[in-house]
C-alpha cells in the first residue's frame, strides 16, 4: 500500500487521566517487518524522528471521533490518540484501519467495546470537559498565551477554547488587564496579549469577532496588537485610526447603524490587511472567518445604501451641480468608487440592481462631467467608476452613447471624452491611457454586443462610432504622419538618419496604442474599418511609422498591414499593390540591415505568409517591383520561394491563354472547382490604373441553347475585327501582377437579372487605359448590350465600395456578372 502522509498531533493518556502532547509529525501505514504486519508510524515533523510505531491489531478497538480524532488502547493503562489537521487525513488512515480489521469505513468504532475500554474512551479530548481557562490574572497571561498557542494547531481543541471564552466573557476580561499593564508599562505581559489575542483572531470564530469588533472592544484589541515582541518599538495603530484617517460623509448618514457598520468594516479590513502578518501555510485558512466577517459587511452597507434612495439622489445632484466646488466633487468621485467596489461582493441578482439604480440615477451623464475635468484625481476615479460600468455591462454605456448622440455636438460625446483623456494622459507610461484603451475595446468588440433577430446593436453602434468618434481616435496618427511629412520622406528616402516620426518617446507609446485598437478593429469589424482605410488612405500613413527610432512604434505598425493581409482580402490586396504599399516595409527591411532581431523577422514572415498563402497578386506585384532589392537576401529562401510561385503562375496562365479560343469555341463545356479557379484568376484588370475589367461571354445554361451559337458569332466577329489592332491586350499583363482572365457561372446571371447590369457596362469605360485597351472595352461592351444579355460584362466600380464588401465574401468572388 502506499504511504500517506498527513499532519498529526500524538496525545498518550497519563496518569492523571490528561492528555499528553508527544508532538506533532506526519502519519503514514505501512507493512513493518518486525512486527509483522500493517503499522501506522508518525515521524516527527521537526527531526523525522520516531514518534509513535504501532501495529494496526485486528482485535483492538479504534475509534474515530469529531471526523478528525483516532483513539485507542495499546496497552491496559496506555492510550493513544491521533489528531488530525485535515479531515481527509483521518478519513485515509480509518479506511487502512478498518481494511487490515476487515470492517466497513462507516463504522465509528471497530470492535465492540469492553467496560474498561469504554471508560477511558468516554474521557478522550473529545468528551472531556471544555478547557480549563486559568483565572485572568496579570500573572497567570503567560499560561494563559501558553494555551491559546497550544490549541491552534488541533481543531477540537480550538473548538473548545472558543466555547470557553465565550461563556465566561474571557475577552472583556483581558482587555482590561491590557489596560492595566499599558497603565503599569508592564511590557512582558503586553506582549504575552499580543500572543493571546492575536491566538483568539486565528480561532476563527464568528462569535468571537462579535465581541473583539464591538464599538467598546475594537480600539483595545487594535492596542494589543500594537505590542508585537518581535518589534523594537510598538506600532501606533490605534493612532492612526483615531487621528489620521477620518471619516468623510459626503452626504450626512443619519442612520446610526449603517454608520457605526461602515466604521465598524474599515477598522476590521485594517486589522486584516496591515496588522495581522501574511499568514504561513498552516494558517491560510485560520482568517476564512475574518474574510467572510468582512464580506457580509460590505454587502449589508451596499445594500443599505442601495435602499435610501434620497441619499444617492442627493449625492448626483450634487455631483453633477456646476456650484459644487472641487473638494466636495473629488469626496464624492471618491464616494462613488467605493461604493462600485463594495458592490463587488454582492451576488450577480444584487449586483444587476445596484448598477440599474446607478444607471437610473443618470450615473452616466455624471462620469462624463467629471472625466472631463482638470483635476487628475478625480479624473483618474471616474475611469476606475466607469471602467466597473463597462465591465458589468457594455450594452448599456452604448446605449446611452448612441441615445446622447442624436442630441449632443461629437466633442461631447462620452466615448469621445473617454478618447480624449486616452489621448491627453500625462503619465509617461501612459498608465491611464492604457486601461481607457482596454475599455475602448470591450465597447467596440462585436463579441460581446447583444445577437438579436435583426442584430441592430452591432450594425446601430459600429456605424456610430465610426461616424462620430472614429476620426477622434486617428487624429494623432494622421497629425503624425501628415501628408507634408511623407513628401519629405520621399525626398530623403525613408534613411534613418532623416526620421519623420516624432522623437517623443509619450508620443509613440500614444500612437501603439492607437494602432493596437486599429489592428482589432481590423481582425472584427469587416467593412467599416475597410471603408475608413480606404477612405483615409490610412495603411500608407500607418506604414509611414516603419521610420520610427522606436523599434516598438515600427511592429506595431507591420502588425496593422499583416493582419490586413492576414484576411487575403483581394480588395485590400489591390488597394495595397496599387498605392506601392510594400515600399516602405521593403525599405525597413534593408534599412535593417544584417540584424538578426525582431523588426527582421517580423517582415520576413509577412513576406512567407504570402508565400504559403499563395496570393497571387501580391506575389506578382512583390516579384515585379521588388525583386531585384530582395534577391540578395538568401538566409532565408523566402523571396526566391516568392519567385518560384511567380514563374510557376505565369507558366500557368500563358498554358492557359493558348488554350482560351478552344474553349470559346465549344459551346457547352463543363469544369470542375479547381479549372474554374485557376480560370477566375486570369481576367481581371487590363491595366493597373484602369478599374473596368474586360468582358467575357459565359454559359448561360438557363438560357435557351439556341441562342447562344448566335449571340457568340457576334462576339467572335467583333474580336476577329480588332485583332490586328491590339493583339498585344488580350490578355495584358498587369504590373500588379500575373495575367487575369475569368470565366465563371453567375448567380446574376442565371436569375436572368440583366438590365441593371447591362446598361452599367455600356457606360463603363476608362479614360485612364490606353487606347488599344480603351477601344477594345468599348467595342466588347457594345457586344454585351447588343446580345440583349446573352453576354456578361465583370465591371469595378471604384466608388461602389458597399456594393464590393457585401460581394466579396471570398477574394475569388469579386468579379461580378451581370446578363
Amino acid at each position: 500500500m502506499s504511504d500517506t502522509r498527513r499532519r498529526v498531533k500524538v496525545y498518550t493518556l497519563n496518569e492523571d487521566r490528561q492528555w499528553d502532547d508527544r508532538g506533532t509529525g506526519h502519519v503514514s501505514s505501512t507493512y513493518v517487518e518486525r512486527l509483522k504486519g500493517m503499522s501506522l508510524l508518525v515521524r516527527a515533523e521537526s527531526d523525522g524522528s520516531l514518534l509513535l510505531e504501532s501495529k494496526i491489531n485486528p482485535n483492538t478497538a479504534y475509534q474515530k471521533q469529531q471526523d478528525t480524532l483516532i483513539v485507542w488502547s495499546e496497552a491496559e493503562n496506555y492510550d493513544l490518540a491521533l489528531s488530525f489537521q485535515e479531515k481527509a487525513g483521518c478519513d485515509e488512515i480509518w479506511e487502512k484501519i478498518c481494511q487490515v480489521q476487515g470492517k466497513d469505513p462507516s463504522v465509528e468504532v471497530t470492535q465492540d467495546l469492553i467496560e474498561s475500554e469504554e471508560e477511558h474512551i468516554e474521557e478522550m479530548p473529545e468528551t472531556s470537559p471544555l478547557i480549563d481557562l486559568p483565572t485572568c490574572e496579570l500573572n497567570k497571561l503567560e499560561e494563559i498565551a501558553d494555551l491559546v498557542t497550544s490549541v491552534l494547531s488541533s481543531p477540537i481543541r480550538r473548538e473548545k477554547l472558543a466555547l470557553a471564552l465565550e461563556n465566561e466573557g474571557y475577552i472583556k476580561k483581558l482587555l482590561q488587564l491590557f489596560q492595566v499593564c499599558e497603565n503599569l508599562e508592564n511590557t512582558e505581559g503586553l506582549h504575552h496579549l499580543y500572543e493571546i489575542i492575536r491566538g483568539i483572531l486565528f480561532l476563527n470564530k464568528a462569535t468571537l469577532f462579535e465581541v473583539m469588533f464591538s464599538d467598546e472592544c475594537i480600539m483595545d484589541v487594535v492596542g494589543c496588537l500594537e505590542y508585537d515582541p518581535s518589534l523594537a518599538q510598538p506600532k501606533r495603530h490605534r493612532e492612526f485610526l483615531t487621528k489620521t484617517a477620518k471619516f468623510k460623509e459626503v452626504i450626512p448618514i443619519t442612520d446610526s447603524e449603517l454608520r457605526q457598520k461602515i466604521h465598524q468594516t474599515y477598522r476590521v479590513q485594517y486589522i486584516q490587511d496591515i496588522i495581522l502578518p501574511t499568514p504561513s501555510v498552516f494558517e491560510e485558512n485560520f482568517l476564512s472567518t475574518l474574510t467572510s466577517f468582512i464580506f457580509f459587511n460590505k454587502v449589508e452597507i451596499v445594500s443599505m445604501l442601495q435602499e435610501d434612495e434620497k441619499f444617492l439622489s442627493e449625492v448626483f445632484a450634487q455631483l453633477t451641480d456646476e456650484a459644487t466646488d472641487d473638494d466636495k466633487r473629488c469626496e464624492l468621485v471618491n464616494f462613488f468608487k467605493e461604493f462600485c467596489a463594495f458592490s463587488q461582493t454582492l451576488q450577480p441578482q444584487n449586483r444587476d440592481a445596484f448598477f440599474k439604480t446607478l444607471a437610473k440615477l443618470g450615473i452616466l451623464p455624471a462620469l462624463e462631467i467629471v472625466m472631463g475635468m482638470d483635476d487628475l484625481q478625480v479624473r483618474s476615479a471616474a475611469t476606475d467608476i466607469f471602467s466597473y460600468l463597462v465591465e458589468f455591462s457594455p450594452s448599456m454605456v452604448r446605449e446611452f452613447v448612441m441615445q446622447e448622440a442624436q442630441q449632443s455636438d461629437d466633442d461631447i460625446l462620452l466615448i469621445n471624452v473617454v478618447i480624449e483623456q486616452m489621448i491627453c494622459d500625462t503619465d509617461p507610461e501612459l498608465g491611464g491611457a492604457v486601461q481607457l484603451m482596454g475599455l475602448l475595446r470591450t465597447l467596440i468588440d462585436p463579441e460581446n454586443m447583444l445577437a438579436t433577430a435583426n442584430k441592430t446593436e452591432k450594425s446601430e453602434f459600429l456605424n456610430f462610432f465610426y461616424n462620430h468618434c472614429m476620426h477622434v481616435l486617428t487624429a494623432p496618427l494622421l497629425a503624425n504622419t501628415s501628408e507634408d511629412k511623407c513628401e519629405k520622406d520621399a525626398v530623403v528616402e525613408s534613411t534613418k538618419s532623416n526620421t519623420i516620426c516624432p522623437d517623443n518617446y509619450q508620443t509613440a507609446q500614444l500612437l501603439a496604442l492607437i494602432l493596437e485598437l486599429l489592428t482589432f478593429c481590423v481582425e472584427h469589424h469587416t467593412y467599416h474599418i475597410k471603408n475608413y482605410i480606404m477612405n483615409k488612405d490610412l495603411l500608407r500613413r500607418v506604414l509611414v511609422l516603419m521610420n520610427s527610432k522606436h523599434t516598438f512604434l515600427a511592429l506595431c505598425a507591420l502588425r496593422f498591414m499583416r493582419r490586413i493581409i492576414g484576411l487575403k482580402d483581394e480588395f485590400y490586396n489591390r488597394y495595397i499593390t496599387k498605392g506601392n504599399l510594400f515600399e516602405p516595409v521593403i525599405n525597413a527591411l534593408l534599412d535593417n540591415g544584417t540584424r538578426y532581431n525582431l523588426l527582421n523577422s517580423a517582415v520576413i514572415e509577412l513576406f512567407e505568409f504570402i508565400r504559403v498563402e499563395d496570393i497571387k497578386s501580391l506575389i506578382a506585384h512583390i516579384v515585379e517591383n521588388f525583386y531585384n532589392a530582395l534577391e540578395s537576401i538568401e538566409y532565408v529562401q523566402t523571396f526566391k520561394g516568392l519567385k518560384t510561385k511567380y514563374e510557376q503562375e505565369k507558366d500557368r496562365q500563358n498554358q492557359k491563354l493558348n488554350s482560351v479560343p478552344s474553349i470559346l469555341r465549344s459551346n457547352r463545356f463543363r469544369r470542375d472547382a479547381r479549372a474554374l479557379e485557376e480560370d477566375e484568376e486570369m481576367w481581371f484588370n487590363e491595366d493597373e490604373e484602369e478599374e473596368g475589367e474586360a468582358v467575357v461571354p459565359p454559359v448561360e445554361k438557363s438560357k435557351q441553347e439556341d441562342d447562344f451559337p448566335d449571340s457568340y458569332e457576334k462576339f467572335m466577329e467583333t474580336k476577329k475585327a480588332k485583332e490586328s489592332e491590339d493583339k498585344e491586350n488580350l490578355p495584358k499583363r498587369t504590373s500588379a501582377g500575373g495575367f487575369k482572365f475569368t470565366f465563371s457561372h453567375s448567380a446574376s446571371a442565371a436569375n436572368g437579372a440583366n438590365g441593371t447590369n447591362s446598361k452599367s457596362v455600356a457606360a463603363q469605360t476608362s479614360p485612364a487605359s490606353s487606347n488599344g485597351s480603351s477601344s477594345k472595352n468599348a467595342t466588347l461592351t457594345t457586344a454585351v448590350t447588343a446580345t440583349k444579355g446573352s453576354l456578361v460584362g465583370l465591371v469595378d466600380y471604384p466608388d461602389d465600395e458597399d456594393d464590393d464588401e457585401e460581394e466579396e465574401t471570398s477574394p475569388r468572388k469579386r468579379p461580378r456578372l451581370g446578363s
